[in-house]
């Protein structure tokens, strides 16, 4: 069976300390039913610099300078450690600074919504033609406008203010009079998802051996929903992201699924490569400003900076076998089927076991899981607790329920076979792809054989079902040669029709 492979892998971050303030739901939504908050009064010396969140050890680890490992037996909270690893770029893609992205906000814009102050714009083009990846799309970009226009726009015309060091620079307009899905504020939203989308796709192309031109497909995976009002949730964010990125050959759809939508999108693209439909496929995702500062009532009132202050995202190339990269096992696929139940229990069976058995497999054949990896940092001051641990000690209770496994190793499961969470609670960002990255490595050059990415959303967010949502699949590692399907060789046929005469032939002289 012609397994397809995961070629390749990038991950990206932007800083965004204003648009925590400004355009993350928790603020936004206390300014409005409480404008003389405590809260808000003290989120601005919560706020960390731009060297901070370089320095913070989760966001090294999701751009690859540090490994899962490193975080190992380090003491929360993490933002008191000096990750010792303060860079911009990493292995897997970089972290940028609200400045240059509110550049590229403006290098995403197709219908001239974002406007940008002279001053600002000149000197941002400047520095994100230096970038190594953006410089050739700066040529494009128009000339900036003069504040009162933009002042004006806000004030007059309902635009969505941008800010820099809490200065207003810019600005966002509607793209519609009347309909409530082109809103400045969703257009805002809309463009952030593309722009931090496209940032991950170059990354993504620079990390490969392969060429822009060779992607046949894309499909984006955030949690956003672009259309207007007769459509909407119409799309089309991947094909918008694609040609931003120069992919001229490929088309592309955009996959729901609230925090599960990118293993769906995964299984997808594994589906259309091992089908033959097309040969090279991205699964793209860009980050949300709404769930900037979300947990940051809790991380103000224990003391702690804001920690969600930054934008996710991600990219993933899949390809045909080539022999060397892991393998995608499109027959090991976990579901919660309608008819699985909601229960803990239920849930781990359906996207745990269930694919195992299909290959006899226990649960320790699985070298590392991939759940849903959120940053502990975050959600344990927000009461969530260790997500990640608390998934990997179900996935162990029920290995030991299975006998594959004794209840005595169950901590050492989880030691062993899961890792420290370090992805930005983004939504659809921590949910099993942020390995995907290491995985390449783990499964090629280093010495595990088989993981396990597991994605879990809630789909009752959308007030349509109470259902669950989940979807879970193996990839290992690659054998070294790409396998055929069977089939009868030549000269097996040439051996069966000489045997068949010779029947014949001893048939007529029996006669």
């Amino acid at each position: 069976m012609k397994y397809p492979v995961i070629n390749s892998a990038s991950y990206i971050l932007v800083n965004t300390p204003d648009m925590v303030v400004h355009n993350g739901t928790t603020q936004t939504m206390e300014k409005l039913s409480n404008p003389d908050s405590e809260y808000i009064k003290k989120v601005p010396s919560h706020i960390r610099k731009y060297d901070e969140v370089l320095n913070y050890i989760p966001n090294q680890v999701y751009i690859g300078n540090l490994t899962p490992s490193d975080l190992k037996n380090k003491k929360l909270p993490w933002c008191n450690i000096d990750s010792k690893s303060k860079e911009r770029f990493g292995k897997f893609g970089e972290i940028m600074p609200q400045d240059e992205f509110i550049g590229l906000l403006k290098i995403s814009d197709s219908f001239n919504l974002v406007l940008l102050e002279n001053s600002f714009s000149s000197n941002i083009m400047k520095k994100l033609s230096k970038h190594p990846l953006l410089g050739k799309n700066i040529a494009e970009t128009k000339d900036g406008v003069d504040i009162e226009l933009i002042n004006k726009e806000i004030n007059e015309n309902g635009a969505e203010a941008l800010y820099d060091n809490n200065k207003v620079i810019g600005c966002v307009k509607k793209a519609h009079d009347v309909d409530v899905n082109l809103t400045s504020h969703i257009m805002f939203e809309n463009l952030v998802v593309k722009a931090s989308g496209f940032l991950a796709f170059k990354h993504l192309i620079n990390n490969t051996d392969k060429e822009v031109e060779d992607i046949d497909y894309v499909i984006e995976c955030s949690e956003e929903a672009c259309g207007d009002m007769n459509q909407r949730g119409g799309g089309n964010f991947a094909k918008s992201i694609a040609e931003l990125s120069g992919a001229n050959n490929a088309t592309g759809s955009d996959t729901r699924g609230f925090c599960a939508a990118p293993t769906h999108a995964l299984i997808q693209a594994a589906a259309l490569v091992k089908s033959g439909v097309y040969k090279n496929v991205v699964i793209v995702a860009g980050g949300a400003t709404a769930k900037l500062g979300m947990n940051g009532k809790d991380h103000v009132k224990k003391g702690l900076p804001i920690l969600e202050d930054v934008l996710g995202g991600f990219a993933v190339l899949i390809s045909e076998n080539d022999g060397i990269n892991p393998i995608i096992r499109t027959d090991l696929i976990g579901r919660h089927t309608v008819g699985t139940g909601s229960s803990p229990q239920a849930v781990i069976t359906s996207l745990i076991t269930l694919p195992l058995d299909k290959a006899n497999m226990k649960i320790t054949d699985i070298d590392k899981y991939s759940v849903e990896m959120q940053n502990p940092d975050i959600t344990k001051p927000a009461g969530a607790g260790d997500v990640p641990t608390s998934n990997y000690k179900m996935i162990g209770a029920l290995g030991v329920k299975r006998g594959d496994i004794e209840r005595k190793e169950l901590l050492n499961f989880v030691t062993n076979h899961g890792m420290p969470g370090w992805a930005p609670t983004q939504g659809h960002i921590p949910s099993g792809v942020p390995y995907l990255g290491f995985a390449i490595d783990d499964l090629t050059i280093g010495n595990l054989n088989r993981a396990m990415i597991v994605g879990k959303g809630s789909l009752f967010l959308g007030r349509m079902t109470n259902l669950f949502d989940g979807v879970s699949v193996v990839v290992e590692r690659n054998k070294g040669s790409i396998e055929e399907e069977k089939s009868i060789s030549k000269n097996e046929i040439k051996s069966m029709i000489a045997e068949a005469m010779k029947d014949f032939g001893n048939h007529l002289i029996n006669d």
